[in-house]
């Protein structure tokens, strides 16, 4: 077992998962190759959202390695680090947006217990 939270992947680790189920490891890697190429949004663009939305799947992997793509594309810290905070207010206004349903149980139960 790792000491580490996140071990590093290796060349070792990577032919081993692509070994394990070699035809959707293949169609995955083409599939990524495809969504991350330039099309309606440019590949440095794309590597930003990938970029906030590892952050709210809180996926260490994504984080790393899509920052380093981002870099590469050109995004500059200042952008990496918006789309970060995007990132922190989508998942928090989710948090907020959701609060109604609370409310309407409160409210529901309130409504209940007064005919009771």
């Amino acid at each position: 077992m790792s000491e580490h939270l996140y071990p590093s992947a290796t060349l070792k680790t990577n032919k081993q998962r692509a070994s394990l189920a070699p035809e959707i490891h293949d169609a995955f890697q083409e599939f990524s190759q495809k969504v991350f190429a330039d099309g309606a949004r440019d590949k440095k663009t794309k590597q930003l959202i990938a970029v906030a939305v590892a952050h709210v799947t809180q996926c260490g992997y994504c984080i790393r390695g899509h920052t380093k793509a981002a870099v590469r594309e050109g995004a500059t810290p200042n952008e990496i680090m918006e789309a970060i905070w995007v990132a922190s207010e989508m998942r928090a206004g989710g948090a907020y947006a959701h609060s109604i349903v609370a409310l309407d149980t409160i409210n529901d139960m309130e409504k209940k217990s007064t005919k009771d």
